[in-house]
């Protein structure tokens, strides 16, 4: 038998169909979501306040679950279209883009930037704000596209990124 020849186990290829299904039926019916690869946005002012973030996603006590594929560092260049070759390519890696909401964030360029990147992308976006009302002032793209910021509470933040990611 040749490499494309399914029946390498001598079952017949309806008993693997079987199996995958009954393999798949029981992931969707118990298994814990996987890990979701988000992209980070924020105004590097709060770049403490997102570390505690980041910090959550690795507490293994707090359900807040993420693989964080945001900058660390900011690029070490002032060539705009380097920087946005770089975050791009993060957002890219992603499939959710997390915006953190301060009073800095409206402001920040790179923020609204980012945010339609990612959309263009044809990633999720979602907002979040960790005092008791999000700023009054948000980034032109979320207003635009009509993006509602939710509350930091790891429920809410988990359930908005996969309501995004799906």
């Amino acid at each position: 038998m040749g490499y494309g020849t399914y029946r390498s186990s001598g079952f017949p290829k309806e008993s693997h169909d079987e199996l995958a299904q009954i393999a798949r039926d029981a992931l969707k019916n118990g298994a814990k979501p996987h890990k979701r690869n988000v992209f980070i946005s924020f105004d590097s002012a709060d770049i403490a306040l997102v570390n505690l973030l980041r910090g959550q996603a690795k507490n293994d006590n707090i359900p807040i679950e993420f693989n964080d594929y945001s900058l660390k560092e900011p690029f070490n260049s002032e060539r705009a279209e380097y920087i946005k070759s770089g975050i791009r390519e993060r957002i890219r890696q992603a499939s959710v883009t997390i915006v953190y909401l301060t009073d800095n964030t409206a402001k920040s360029e790179w923020v609204d930037w980012e945010i339609r990147e990612s959309v263009k992308l044809g990633k999720g976006v979602i907002a979040i704000y960790q005092k008791d009302m999000p700023p009054t002032d948000l980034p032109p793209a979320l207003k635009e596209l009509g993006i509602k910021p939710v509350r930091w509470s790891a429920e809410e933040i988990m359930n908005a990124i996969e309501k995004a990611a799906g």
